[in-house]
């Protein structure tokens, strides 16, 4: 075996470097140590906690936090983008028209005043008025809306310094179980917080104004009431998940079951009035009759092949089914005290899903963007068709005056 000696110089030279780095860690753990060691089991001195108070980074990490900690922290981290929403609405009946007041919540999206809410929330307002975190009063004018979702998004002219943002999270990795908070105005008390549990995920809610399918609700089991509508969702790292939307209740109060439209589907709304004013949807253009609405009898007397699908009555001119070759009614035939129209094609699938609802119809086109492609799969004369088709921007929805 060899073995190595070390002279005096080498000793002498191996202790003053050790020496050294000693001395530089101490000067390196009294200026970052402590503040490190705190990052790293989920902790903040007090310095960080005055920097960062009102920001997402402030926030111990949940893993390490108690439950009342967490909570507290959120609240004072997202609270202050967290606005209260007052729209008044002119209400006429058979003698006089009146002004009615009714109000929700909204999250500010970024330092140019804009603010995300329910399309119920602003629906038909001559005026809208929103209250900030400072009490300050600022009119607001409507961007862009879709009712199909149930959201809006609407703007004000305040200092950027009064505006903050509640910060977006992601809603595609939630689980049953998880911890989420609510804030809105719930009867008109600004800023309250509730909090609770996801209780299911993908639940099928229907937009009000449309009767819509709305992908991918989540629902919650944090006390939501009239005046929430339109605030924010979030997790326990004060990111918002999903918009308060609308609660099932027989007593019109919060029972623990409210739902919450998911936050992707927010952003591809957001986008689209950024960009163009206004939200654009992907679709074929043609106007149908589900055949479950009509029943197998109609089905059987005339002698149509399937018994499930959309049958086409209407292709409307110009649009992209147009293009594509799908063929709409060619005669009409009584049914009770209705004019059916039949002999057009029969949409069955699309992109190889089938369609027997508006809801699949729905579920496919959700899922695309205008100037996608979908193959749509027809019955026409007892043979079945596939027919490739690029998707046309549909009819624009025309917003509340302003």
């Amino acid at each position: 075996m060899r073995t190595y000696q070390i002279t005096a110089k080498q000793l002498i030279l191996l202790a003053l470097a050790t020496a050294i780095f000693a001395s530089g860690a101490v000067l390196m753990y009294d200026r970052f140590g402590a503040d490190l060691l705190g990052r790293l089991v989920g902790a903040k001195n007090d310095k960080a906690a005055v920097e960062t108070a009102t920001g997402i980074e402030g926030l111990t990490d949940p893993s390490v936090a108690t439950d009342e900690k967490n909570n507290q922290e959120v609240y004072a981290a997202a609270s202050p983008g967290v606005v209260h929403i007052t729209s008044t609405v002119l209400v006429e009946d058979w003698f006089n028209a009146y002004q009615k007041e009714g109000s929700g919540s909204g999250s500010i999206l970024d330092k140019e005043g804009r603010i995300l809410t329910n399309y119920h929330v602003i629906q038909d307002a001559e005026k809208l008025e929103v209250k900030l975190s400072n009490n300050k009063t600022y009119e607001a004018k409507v961007l862009g809306a879709d009712p199909d979702n149930d959201l809006a998004v609407i703007q004000i002219s305040a200092p950027a310094n009064e505006l903050s943002v509640v910060p977006f999270g992601a809603s595609k990795n939630l689980f049953v179980g998880q911890k989420v908070l609510a804030i809105g105005n719930p009867f008109g008390l600004d800023r309250t917080l509730t909090t609770g549990i996801i209780s299911g995920l993908s639940r099928p809610i229907r937009s009000e104004m449309t009767q819509r399918l709305i992908e991918g609700a989540i629902q919650t089991d944090a006390a939501i009431n009239p005046g929430n509508s339109g605030g924010p969702l979030l997790n326990s790292r004060g990111q918002l998940i999903g918009i308060n939307t609308m609660i099932y209740s027989p007593s019109g109060g919060s029972v623990g079951i409210g739902f919450a439209v998911p936050v992707e589907t927010a952003i591809r709304v957001i986008n689209d009035i950024k960009q163009y004013g206004r939200v654009r949807k992907a679709r074929p253009g043609v106007n149908f009759i589900p055949l479950a609405n009509l029943g197998e009898r109609f089905v059987r007397a005339v002698d149509i092949p399937v018994n499930e699908g959309l049958m086409v009555v209407e292709v409307q001119s110009g649009s992209a089914a147009e293009r594509a070759g799908i063929k709409g009614a060619t005669q009409a035939v009584r049914y009770g005290r209705y004019q059916i129209p039949i002999g057009g094609d029969i949409i069955v699938a699309m992109d190889g899903q089938k369609i027997a609802s508006r809801d699949d119809y729905d579920r496919v086109l959700n899922n695309k963007n205008v100037g996608e492609s979908v193959r749509v799969e027809v019955i026409r004369d007892g043979r079945r068709l596939t027919l490739p088709l690029t998707l046309d921007e549909g009819p624009r929805f025309s917003r509340s005056r302003m």
